[in-house]
């Protein structure tokens, strides 16, 4: 059951975004426990699988668009719309995931039904909070990992984007949606469709989303997978201080500093003048090339 919020008027805006993907872009549905996961999917059959998973909110794989074309001409890329979440995807209903494990069986088994066994894997915000979690419970199936401005995985919030989002949260409507991208993004210039698409996911008749701790440090330690962290210079999320040289030239920031000191096999970098929402759909060019560059090994 959809809600009282109009589906239809959602659909439409979906399709249009989806629209801006690649031209051989096919859609298919995957049954598995808790519910038919719906996954857009384009590049060649038989290019090494790579499995993106969006951000939490209004996201859905439709965000990837402006990374889908570079992304398909090396990988079969399979882009998910999170089950329970804005999307197509359809939650049974009696049953819907309430734990990181039940996540990570979602996981198993929707590349089970994609027959794929071990792919690269890479998400955005609450996505990559995810990614991270089913690579430390599932590592044999991830080849390779990417995660854009993670949530929870590293730190925490920071107080004024919670503060700001609250209204959204509380009672979410079209108009209040618009205000606080609008604010995070720093009034960037972003695309007209995708932000109706997020218009469209308020009241979206969702479940309760799982949350939890960040992963454990050791847990982090012992994770022998490779990983591309790339933080939203310009994010309003997280707290992205920057840490100085004695010469007072910024070198780094803390949180690429602290998952550099947990994660055995990562390379951090910072991508500037970009906002965490308006990450994948408005990434720089730089993006696209750090993805292909990082997935090419």
């Amino acid at each position: 059951m959809r809600g009282a919020y109009d589906f239809e008027v959602f659909r439409a805006v979906y399709d249009k975004v989806m629209a801006k993907w690649p031209a051989e872009r096919e859609a298919v549905r995957v049954p598995t426990p808790f519910g038919t996961t719906y996954v857009n999917v384009c590049g060649p059959p038989d290019a090494p699988p790579l499995l993106l998973l969006p951000g939490g909110g209004g996201a859905t794989s439709a965000s990837w668009y402006a990374q889908a074309d570079d992304l398909a001409r090396r990988r079969r890329v399979y882009a998910v719309d999170l089950i329970g979440a804005p999307g197509l995807s359809v939650p049974a209903a009696d049953r819907h995931p309430r734990t990181v494990a039940d996540l990570a069986a979602w996981l198993d088994a929707l590349l089970d039904g994609l027959g794929v066994g071990a792919a690269d894997l890479g998400g955005h915000s609450y996505g990559a909070w995810i990614a991270l979690h089913y690579a430390l419970r599932a590592p044999a199936r991830v080849r390779r990992l990417f995660l854009l401005d993670p949530t929870q995985c590293f730190a925490g919030y920071k107080a004024t984007y919670l503060l700001h989002a609250l209204p959204m949260l509380l009672r979410p409507t079209p108009r209040r949606v618009r205000a606080f991208l609008e604010w995070e993004t720093g009034g960037a210039d972003l695309d007209p469709d995708w932000l109706r698409l997020q218009e469209a996911a308020a009241g979206f008749p969702s479940p309760k989303p799982v949350t939890g701790p960040r992963p454990a440090p050791d847990a982090l330690r012992g994770l022998d997978v490779p990983v591309l962290l790339l933080l939203a210079g310009g994010s309003r999320t997280l707290p992205h201080s920057r840490l100085r040289s004695s010469g007072g030239t910024p070198i780094t920031y803390e949180v690429a500093t602290r998952a550099a000191g947990l994660l055995p096999r990562v390379e951090a970098d910072v991508l500037p003048d970009v906002s965490h929402h308006a990450l994948p759909q408005a990434g720089p060019p730089e993006l696209g090339r750090r993805l292909s560059e990082f997935l090419a090994g």
